[in-house]
């Protein structure tokens, strides 16, 4: 696998010159920070570059920016390199938590990061925090990698039908921030509605996102919301109720 040491004047930059080395996007990249870099006094005195080493994602779970395709992806995992239902065994009496966790670390692994894994449980859902600095490179576009890797530790974990609970991969409390800053575009959008008397249309979401903004005004008699396209990802319309 080819690695590259790669210099910018910050960790954007020098992931920027990394894609075009590669010719790939950003997602698709293994990434690790050697540097921050630092401007120095003045901007010149003592400044350093920031440095990154960059190479191929050895998973490659198609992470184009539709992530229509994701299934597929999937699929074609399980016939290449990285094979989570391969590379987890089944063992006697293991929960679902334990099982999803070890998948993810496996995925970490075949990824070349190391970074711990913690569980926490409810009674419907179980949720798998990736600690660690820099692993904000896992979350990729609007969440597309996090989910990517959220949509195989499910699969592989839940293949038995047993007690099945549904999983989340988050880290650095992407999807708490995600889900404010949601709110927040829904607040923003239902006033702009009122205001212009006018629909709003929001760039594609998942089904995720676009649950929370319906979630979110769903209280205003005044706003309708409703999703309109085809595929993983359509858009979410927000407009005049009728009786208004």
């Amino acid at each position: 696998m080819k690695i590259l040491e790669i210099e910018g004047k910050t960790i954007d930059d020098a992931i920027e010159k990394a894609c075009k080395e590669f010719n790939v996007p950003r997602e698709k990249l293994n990434l690790e920070i050697i540097s921050e870099g630092a401007s120095g006094f003045l901007g010149l005195i003592g400044s350093r570059k920031a440095r990154i080493k960059a190479s191929i994602m050895s998973i490659d779970v198609g992470l184009d920016t539709s992530f229509e395709k994701t299934e597929e992806a999937a699929h074609d995992i399980s016939t290449k390199s990285l094979n989570p239902e391969k590379t987890v065994e089944d063992e006697p009496d293991e929960t679902v938590a334990t099982r999803a966790k070890k998948t993810l670390e496996g995925i970490l692994g075949r990824m070349n990061l190391d970074f711990p894994v913690t569980i926490e449980e409810t009674s419907e859902t179980i949720t798998l925090n990736i600690k660690g600095a820099g692993n904000g490179l896992l979350i990729g576009k609007k969440g597309q990698t996090l989910d990517a890797i959220q949509y195989i530790v499910n699969r592989v974990s839940n293949k038995h039908g047993k007690n099945r609970k549904r999983i989340i991969i988050d880290t650095e409390e992407y999807r708490k921030r995600r889900k404010e800053s949601l709110i927040m575009l829904a607040a923003k959008l239902g006033q702009k509605v009122k205001k212009t008397n006018k629909p709003v249309t929001v760039s594609n979401m998942n089904a995720h996102d676009r649950r929370i903004i319906h979630l979110a005004l769903q209280d205003d008699k005044s706003l309708t919301t409703k999703s309109r396209g085809e595929g993983t990802y359509r858009k979410i319309i927000v407009l005049p109720s009728k009786s208004n």
